[in-house]
């Protein structure tokens, strides 16, 4: 009987797509159990802690398809585990069910792993076929192979501007340095479907970085209060401490580290402070503090100066920038961004470009 290995192997990217976030700092893994060309059981991992996509997979089995399952093949898009972490090792409960055919879409990049599962699988007899959609499997797991590949977070950019190239305009108070917050609201340039969206993917990322500026400007909550799903990790910097406790992102109802330069400011249930140096080294700073911290992804949201420190490091991996139709004349310039973008899409009379600093098919 011949067997099409890539469309089992889609299904599991199917699964394994509604898992991701929740799964964070995991990979989110499909996996798919066949037998004879029929589907006998599926899963895909647990939120974090919980069990992995293929101990869900087979306990999904039926009762009276429980005998079939050392003659089916076992289809996951990322290596299975050989190590004892929050859960026992995939490989072990494979192995214990006697299964002799495996299908990897692509290995572990995990330091843990890394082809031990592998290893472990071929030494107990098993037949493994690695390779199956590798690109597709790495692209679903993209933060996952970059934060362990590269030691930081995958790095989204994004940003508003207007139909003439500008963040905002220019806004006169009567008193800029003692304008109350309530008057500091944010000027929308693009229009709500497209708010919503961002909250969207704030729900998708573990943290979501801000600049000093933006921060004193706009007040922003950095929530996903116009979605469903878990608020990232704010991430704050404040070289001085300029920012006050009256600012909405040290409300502590949400998870929030203040990069610094000040040394005496003590941490709170909700609100840790890390010292960094911001120097020409300030964006490799703030990625080693996420990556201490176990932070897979982060959204930069700006200002202009937080994300052209990035753009000039060469450390991003997509950009998410809206064009709206408003024309300022005057104000903050969008970052200078000279690449090409992707894809272009349209949200009513906006215009959104994505941008990756990787080709769309290559390896991460």
């Amino acid at each position: 009987m011949s067997v099409n290995h890539e469309t089992f192997m889609r299904r599991c990217l199917e699964l394994a797509q509604n898992g991701l976030r929740a799964a964070m700092p995991n990979p989110s893994v499909g996996a798919v159990l066949v037998h004879e060309g029929r589907i006998i059981g599926e899963g895909n991992t647990s939120p974090y802690g919980g069990p992995h996509g293929e101990v869900n997979c087979i306990n999904s089995v039926t009762e009276t398809d429980k005998h079939l399952i050392p003659e089916s093949t076992l289809y996951v898009s990322l290596e299975p585990c050989s190590h004892y972490g929050k859960t026992p090792p995939c490989c072990d409960l494979i192995i214990r069910h006697e299964i002799k055919n495996i299908i990897v879409g692509t290995i572990d990049p995990n330091e843990k792993v890394a082809g031990n599962g592998i290893r472990k699988l071929e030494e107990a007899g098993k037949n493994v076929i690695v390779g199956v959609l590798e690109k597709e499997c790495r692209e679903m797991n993209r933060r996952f192979f970059t934060f362990h590949e590269k030691q930081r977070p995958y790095i989204i950019l994004k940003w508003a501007e207007s139909a003439d190239g500008f963040l905002s305009p220019n806004r006169m108070f009567d008193d800029p340095t003692n304008a109350s917050l309530e008057e500091k609201k944010p000027v929308w340039i693009t229009n709500p479907y497209s708010r919503q969206l961002v909250h969207k993917w704030r729900s998708e990322e573990a943290a979501i970085l801000a600049g000093t500026q933006t921060v004193l400007d706009d007040n922003p909550q950095l929530d996903v209060r116009d979605w469903t799903g878990p608020d990232p990790v704010r991430i704050i910097l404040d070289r001085t401490g300029k920012i006050s406790d009256s600012h909405s992102v040290k409300n502590q109802k949400i998870k929030t580290i203040v990069l610094t330069e000040k040394t005496d400011l003590a941490n709170l249930d909700n609100l840790l402070y890390e010292t960094v140096a911001f120097d020409s080294n300030l964006p490799t700073a703030i990625l080693e503090v996420l990556y201490r911290h176990n932070l897979l992804s982060v959204i930069v949201e700006g200002g202009r100066k937080t994300l052209q420190t990035f753009i000039d490091a060469g450390l991003w991996d997509e950009a998410r920038v809206f064009k709206g139709k408003a024309i300022f004349n005057e104000g903050t310039k969008a970052p200078v961004f000279d690449v090409v973008p992707y894809r272009k899409e349209r949200i009513l009379d906006d215009e959104l470009l994505i941008f990756r600093s990787y080709g769309q098919h290559d390896n991460i």
